[in-house]
């Protein structure tokens, strides 16, 4: 049986976006990158499994209906009567910018178990996505260290993304350490060019590549902005530009380069020379910069049939 599909193992959010300058009124939107990168590759084709714990109230309920909209399964998550979402408070700036105002977190102890997982998605399927976004907690970090085990197992492909939120973080000590223990798991680990200075300590590109060296990581990614993003594969480097666009938002552009970059690795496998990375970061690249285009990390009305053409 040919292996199909993508395992993203996190915790769904809803966000809370001011619409107003006072930050007084917010449209309630369908969040965390897990779950836009889940969405980002079900809307590109691919059958998508999303593993989380989730509540029986009506918040659980709308993040349970917008996964369903955008056809990702939720089957193989798990109910309890307490687990209440996390939400997040995106408010406006003076300057219209957005930014993270404060994480709500009824329920932080109440995450997907080890032994809620079921080893049979991850036979079943081609790859295994997670983030940082819940390892500050050590249930979730013991989820995922058996979730890696059972991806190993089944010869999945593992994806990583640092996607460092330190505000969840004890300390920045605590943090640097248990991500980069989870590097040397994975075989395509993306993170932005601001992490990449976090995690090494550096403030330099190329020391910190460097560093990141020793790891020995497969496929790595670095995400420039809107300057465009690295890749990484077997010591040679290859850099493309982003597509310029009129950026409107910029939430979510990193998850949908994510999404693209695993459409890429499930439908055509693991690059084998600097010309394939290429034209994998090439379309990452494309799609990230489609998602700026309008408010919101799921909002953008993307053309994945016309994004595809020049891929395919």
């Amino acid at each position: 049986m040919k292996k199909q599909g993508v395992i993203s193992l996190g915790e769904a959010f809803v966000d809370y976006v001011a619409v107003d300058s006072k930050n007084t009124k917010f449209q309630r939107l369908l969040g965390g990158a897990t779950v836009n990168v889940a969405a980002g590759t079900s809307r590109l084709g691919i059958s998508t499994y999303y593993l989380c714990k989730l509540g029986d109230d009506e918040i659980s309920q709308f993040v349970e209906q917008e996964l369903m909209k955008e056809g990702v399964h939720t089957e193989f998550s798990v109910h309890t009567a307490t687990k209440k979402v996390c939400g997040v408070y995106v408010h406006t700036n003076e300057d219209g910018e957005r930014f993270f105002h404060s994480y709500i977190n009824e329920t932080p102890d109440e995450v997907l178990t080890a032994e809620e997982l079921r080893k049979e998605i991850f036979e079943q399927t081609k790859i295994f996505y997670f983030g940082s976004g819940t390892l500050f907690l050590d249930q979730a970090k013991v989820t995922t260290e058996t979730s890696l085990k059972y991806a190993k197992e089944s010869g999945q492909i593992i994806a990583f993304d640092t996607n460092i939120r330190l505000k969840r973080w004890a300390t920045e000590e605590k943090c640097r350490n248990t991500i980069t223990y989870f590097l040397k798991e994975a075989d395509i680990v993306k993170m932005a060019e601001d992490e990449l200075y976090f995690l090494t300590k550096t403030d330099s590109f190329e020391e910190g590549l460097n560093k990141l060296s020793s790891l020995k990581i497969p496929y790595l990614f670095i995400t420039m902005g809107g300057k465009g993003a690295y890749g990484v594969m077997s010591g040679e480097k290859v850099f493309v530009p982003a597509p310029k666009v009129n950026a409107v938002d910029t939430t979510g552009a990193g998850d949908a380069f994510m999404a693209a970059l695993l459409y890429c690795f499930h439908e055509q496998g693991k690059p084998i020379n600097p010309s394939q990375l290429t034209k994998y970061l090439h379309f990452a690249n494309q799609v990230g910069a489609a998602a700026t285009t309008k408010i919101g990390s799921l909002t953008a009305d993307l053309n994945f049939d016309a994004l595809k053409k020049p891929f395919q």
